[in-house]
């Protein structure tokens, strides 16, 4: 149920949820969570590139929009008016990330130049087939933190989860040019970046994922007995959303799309998070200003 999408069924569903929720339902209000949880967490996780630093995130702002469900006037979909507060939550948000990236395009292909390479018979590439995939997804998401804030968020939902551009110049607040015209930029800026360095987009590039994976392991940015992206939780964008998106990219554009839409999607949580921690609470109901 990809809220990014036109094709969301659940805009009916999710004002039930808080009716029940204001009238002191907790299973309500529970469900209300759990069906935006994947969503927020994975924007919060691409905007950071970091899983603590995108837990933190998804826990502000579920705090933030379970403290002023009060305030839903039912006027829009609660999709808009939740995602207008992690999105603006996001965007001010002023902690410093938890490890040391490249900031900008520049300073990234310095560092993928300066990586030594170490290449590999066709033998290891297949038996380190999980380590190069780590490699080449950890880098991909590092390309996306070398856009600016808006941009990432921009990006992240118009292209990786294929947001209806209506829909994204909704909660974005802004024109649907706007939102289609800040798009494009990212995109442009992005795929430059890609189209000069990245071996995956032409085998003539200097960049090529199985070449860094020994520097990768001995400089610890993957690690190789636990590898992040290989965990059971984990899908892909494209294989999560399928067809539920809908996709504004050009023919042209599709193999950089493709990439960045087979980064990996959270879709498994902890049965029991922050969420329970707080509907356990005797005083959950003075938390939504329910008494």
């Amino acid at each position: 149920m990809n809220p990014f999408s036109a094709a969301y069924p659940s805009d009916e569903l999710d004002k039930e949820l808080i009716g029940l929720t204001l009238n002191g339902d907790k299973k309500a209000l529970s469900l209300l969570i759990k069906n935006h949880q994947a969503y927020i967490y994975n924007v919060a996780w691409k905007m950071t590139g970091n899983i603590d630093d995108a837990k933190d995130l998804s826990q502000e702002v579920f705090i933030k929009i379970i403290t002023n469900l009060g305030k839903f006037q039912f006027k829009s979909s609660f999709r808009t008016w939740a995602y207008r507060i992690v999105f603006n939550h996001f965007m001010n948000d002023k902690k410093k990330m938890n490890f040391v990236i490249p900031t900008n395009f520049e300073e990234m292909g310095a560092h993928l130049n300066a990586a030594p390479d170490h290449d590999m018979t066709e033998d290891e590439k297949e038996e380190k087939r999980e380590l190069i995939r780590e490699v080449r997804l950890n880098c991909l998401s590092g390309m996306i933190l070398c856009l600016n804030k808006e941009q990432r968020l921009v990006y992240i939902i118009g292209e990786i989860f294929g947001a209806d551009h209506t829909i994204g110049s909704e909660i974005m607040d802004m024109s649907k040019a706007n939102f289609r015209m800040k798009l494009s930029k990212a995109r442009k800026d992005l795929y430059n970046f890609m189209n000069k360095q990245c071996g995956l987009v032409d085998k003539s590039n200097p960049c090529r994922c199985h070449k860094k994976v020994k520097t990768a392991v001995d400089m610890k940015f993957i690690n190789a007995k636990d590898l992040l992206h290989n965990k059971a939780e984990y899908d892909t964008f494209q294989s999560y959303l399928g067809d539920d998106a809908d996709f504004l990219t050009a023919n042209a554009d599709l193999k950089y799309a493709e990439l960045q839409q087979n980064l990996s999607f959270k879709k498994d949580f902890d049965k029991k998070g922050f969420i329970e921690d707080i509907l356990d609470n005797e005083s959950w109901k003075s938390i939504l200003n329910l008494n």
